[in-house]
């Protein structure tokens, strides 16, 4: 019995007792659950077009330092008619949405974690696909830059609002949201 009542006083101790760190052989490769330190979870990113002030603007300036530094003169290629450019980029919400998402699968791919691979996955599965997207004849940037010489600027209407949308407008400014033509009880 007084075995026992020892043994529980052991188990009791042992359960409070914050667990001691003992060394571990991999510790030096940081193995979570092996003695190695905790990982840290990563920033979690946020599209560049749902910040606002400051966020937006220093996320923007960044942006604008990776694609003029290294995008553009990298894979910037010739402006022509099949592959327009716009010196006001930042001026297009959509091409601005598409380049921060690049530049985050770069960094992301860049990253010695990604492997020695990553950057090829970034050029074959983010950079390719953006690029094209964002310059294509008909893209976004088709009413821009499409000689060198002759710098253009313009942006595109976007298609309006869908009829659901106009017609919770429309019931919203009439008095008590009634439907137009609807008489008031």
């Amino acid at each position: 019995m007084e075995q026992s009542a020892q043994q529980a006083q052991q188990l009791d101790h042992l359960a409070t007792a914050p667990p001691m760190a003992l060394p571990s052989p991999f510790a030096a490769f940081g193995a979570p659950g092996l003695g190695g330190p905790a990982p840290t979870a990563p920033p979690e990113p946020r599209p560049i077009l749902e910040l606002e002030g400051e966020e937006y603007e220093d996320e923007i300036d960044a942006l604008g330092d990776w694609v003029d530094d290294f995008l553009l003169p990298v894979y910037g290629a010739e402006v022509t008619t099949a592959a327009p450019w716009c010196l006001r980029w930042q001026e297009h919400d959509d091409v601005v949405a598409w380049l921060h998402a690049l530049w985050l699968a770069y960094q992301q791919h860049k990253d010695p974690e990604a492997g020695l691979s990553g950057l090829f996955v970034w050029h074959r599965d983010f950079l390719s696909h953006a690029v094209a997207v964002i310059r294509a004849p008909g893209g976004p940037l088709s009413a821009c830059m499409t000689s060198p010489e002759r710098p253009a600027h313009r942006i595109l209407p976007g298609p309006p609002s869908s009829t659901r949308v106009e017609k919770a407008k429309t019931q919203s400014e009439m008095p008590g949201g009634l439907e137009p033509g609807e008489p008031a009880s």
